[in-house]
């Protein structure tokens, strides 16, 4: 391998490890604390590998795992943009887009076009590929909320109507099987914290 091609290699992966310090909302699921994106990423490609079975049409879960690991990466830039956040979705593409540029432009030109490409396809979300890796990243936060007893949803004060738009389409797309999973957790969840009614403990 030609020493340039490593160094710019070696550069990126180096970059990339700023991605542990972006904290997110969600918390872990034991609630000790806020996760990070890099273990945010890491987790939905143990998720793509493990709940494949599940997509709507058939994927490849390789390519699914690289987008998941990838789709992050420009958090390094510009932060996590909360689903709750209420942030303008154009100026958001605009900031992603342009970390993405940079991130992936310290790759030599070949890796920097394949992953450039597949943060792209994840982005329009509208390959089979695509679609899954979508849903599977609106799957895992909500799966930490429903075990966690509400997790962001209590801190933002979100209805069960805001869960089911903001999380809804783009697990149905891309994972119907697990959408139906999630209506019951959803309906359970908001049915125990109406007033009058106790929550049930595990």
């Amino acid at each position: 391998m030609p020493l340039p091609t490593l160094d710019k290699q070696l550069s990126f992966l180096r970059e990339i490890d700023r991605l542990k310090t972006v904290i997110r909302q969600s918390p872990l699921l034991d609630g000790s604390r806020k996760e990070n994106s890099a273990e945010h990423s890491w987790h939905l490609a143990m998720y793509a590998l493990v709940l494949n079975e599940h997509a709507c049409g058939a994927v490849n879960s390789n390519r699914v795992i690289q987008m998941l690991l990838l789709h992050d990466i420009v958090e390094i830039d510009v932060g996590d943009f909360p689903i709750h956040g209420g942030y303008a979705s154009e100026l958001q593409a605009e900031q992603e887009s342009r970390a993405a540029t940079r991130l992936f432009g310290r790759l030599p030109p070949s890796q920097r076009d394949e992953f450039l490409g597949l943060w792209q396809e994840f982005e329009r979300a509208e390959t089979e590929d695509a679609k899954f890796a979508k849903a599977l990243d609106r799957f895992q936060p909500l799966l930490t909320n429903i075990f966690t007893g509400g997790g962001t949803w209590t801190e933002n004060g979100i209805s069960c109507q805001q869960v089911l738009s903001r999380y809804g389409p783009a697990i149905k797309r891309g994972a119907p099987q697990l959408w139906t999973v999630c209506e019951q957790w959803i309906s359970q969840h908001f049915s125990e914290q109406a007033p009058g009614i106790p929550r049930q403990e595990d």
